[in-house]
């Protein structure tokens, strides 16, 4: 596939000539570099939905394992008041508790809102991609016809 674009005549005179394009899909036949990291350097940028969606399952398993923290915080306290009645280790103990609790919460609550947001992110990537994936394919397909 040329990346050689032959503008129609009235284009040519207004955009001089066509600035060359590479696409990282088209350049190996593997499918390109995939972009994103990895080393040898010279790879092309290419985005896609997958790490997206990687750190969106991350951040709900996060979120679902500190919610299971805090049920197992709460078990382990459970009978702590009872048996430390009027010692001032007790006191200590609840203060510390209550604040690990908030923080604890305020992570699972982010990891959740985190969740959503990288979800939706990893949504949109996939739409654009598989839309220019398709314009793309409709602009090969009619130029090709048209020669």
């Amino acid at each position: 596939m040329s990346t050689q674009v032959d503008l129609p005549a009235r284009w040519q005179e207004l955009f001089g000539e066509p600035a060359a394009m590479r696409l990282a899909s088209a350049d190996a036949p593997g499918g390109g570099n995939g972009g994103g990291g990895g080393g040898g350097g010279g790879e092309d940028l290419a985005h896609s939905g997958g790490p997206w969606s990687k750190a969106s399952v991350a951040a709900g398993e996060l979120r679902v394992t500190t919610a299971e923290g805090l049920g197992k915080m709460a078990a382990a306290h459970e009978g702590v008041d009872a048996g430390t009645a009027g010692l001032s280790a007790a006191a200590a103990l609840a203060a510390v508790r209550a604040s690990w609790e908030k923080r604890v919460a305020a992570v699972r609550d982010e990891c959740g809102s985190v969740q959503s947001a990288l979800r939706n992110v990893a949504r949109e990537i996939g739409e654009i991609d598989e839309n220019n994936r398709l314009r793309f394919s409709y602009l090969v397909t009619h130029q090709d016809a048209s020669k």
